[in-house]
C-alpha cells in the first residue's frame, strides 16, 4: 500500500515537498515512481528511484527542479520541487514495482494521490 501526502495550492516558483509512505516487507526492494496527471491530460511520468537509491530518473521538464529521496529505514520516498510552475499542475502519485520503468503506466502498485496546484 502506497499513501501519497503534501500537495496543496502553491504560488510559481515556490516548493513543495511530496511525500509517499509505503507499506509492506518488501518495500526495501520496490522500485518508486512518481507519476502526475493534469486535467483533460494523460499521466505522465515525473521521477523514480531505485529500490537502493543507487538510480534516479526524472522527465526532462523537472530536471534540475525536483528531487527523489527515499529512507528505507521509514518506508517513505520523497519529491522535493522547487521552482514550481502552473504546468506542474496536477494528481500526483507515487507507485511501486519491482522493475523501475519511466513510463506513466506499468507500475504493479498505486497510491490515492495528492493534488498539486500552482497559480498565482
Amino acid at each position: 500500500q502506497l499513501q501519497a501526502s503534501g500537495g496543496g495550492l502553491v504560488q510559481p516558483g515556490g516548493s513543495l515537498r511530496l511525500s509517499c509512505v509505503v507499506s509492506g516487507e518488501f518495500f526495501r526492494l520496490f522500485a518508486v515512481a512518481w507519476i502526475r496527471q493534469a486535467p483533460g491530460k494523460e499521466r505522465e511520468f515525473v521521477a523514480a528511484i531505485r529500490w537502493d537509491a543507487t538510480d534516479t530518473y526524472y522527465t526532462k521538464s523537472v530536471e534540475g527542479r525536483f528531487t527523489v529521496s527515499r529512507d528505507n529505514t521509514r518506508n517513505t520516498v520523497d519529491l522535493q520541487m522547487n521552482n514550481l510552475r502552473p504546468e506542474d499542475t496536477g494528481v500526483y502519485y507515487c507507485a511501486g514495482g519491482r522493475n523501475l520503468v519511466t513510463d506513466a503506466y506499468n507500475w504493479d502498485y498505486w497510491g490515492q494521490g495528492t493534488q498539486v496546484t500552482v497559480s498565482s
